[in-house]
């Protein structure tokens, strides 16, 4: 999703309570904290939605949405960088019994997380760079990243200081198999997620 920086006024307010008075203020945009940096995303545009209606099917249809495994839009995600940090995924596959595990402020532990998936859109920057770090102090599994910027689909595995050891980048026309330490074998047909994924031209331009 696209972000910017919240301009932070000068006070005593947690991170976190400043981020809440935003999401007041700005009803449909998704707030995050990372980095101890307030980050502020306005709502999706219909490619962005429609890509992740799309990427949902192939994990529903493994199963992963059941008695062991959840797949859900926009769950946050405590992170282990700040003491108020946490992030907000596009989409994430996490363990059933995630309800156990709320740290704070509608946020759950990483250790039930089993795959990130982030959308690009104009600040790609923060999914590409700031999100790999922040998943991968994290020790989330697998980070997926859907790069409409570039036309590629990336795949983090391994979770390591700071980042991913494993960083596969696939362009269209592969199929890419994720790792089954998600609980089920999943494969994305990268053209026909990035073809979901990619804004159509508006009538009448050229």
């Amino acid at each position: 999703m696209s972000t910017a920086p919240a301009e932070q006024p000068h006070s005593e307010w947690p991170l976190i309570d400043l981020a809440n008075r935003l999401m007041e203020q700005y009803p449909g945009h998704r707030v995050e904290i990372i980095g101890g940096q307030v980050l502020v995303s306005p709502p999706a545009d219909r490619a962005h939605a429609r890509a992740l209606t799309g990427l949902m099917l192939p994990f529903l249809n493994a199963g992963l949405h059941g008695e062991d495994a959840d797949v859900l839009q926009a769950i946050g995600i405590w992170l282990p960088d700040g003491h108020e940090d946490y992030a907000i995924p596009d989409l994430s596959v996490v363990d059933a019994d995630l309800e156990d595990h709320c740290i704070e402020n509608n946020c759950y532990d990483p250790v039930g997380f089993r795959l990130v998936l982030e959308v690009t859109s104009s600040n790609y920057q923060t999914d590409l760079r700031t999100k790999v770090t922040a998943y991968g102090n994290a020790k989330v599994p697998v980070y997926v990243i859907v790069d409409r910027r570039h036309n590629r689909l990336h795949v983090l595995t391994d979770p390591v200081a700071d980042g991913y050891e494993t960083h596969r980048v696939h362009a269209p026309g592969e199929l890419v198999t994720l790792p089954e330490s998600i609980g089920a074998k999943v494969t994305l047909d990268v053209a026909e997620i990035l073809a979901s994924a990619a804004h159509k031209p508006e009538a009448g331009a050229e």
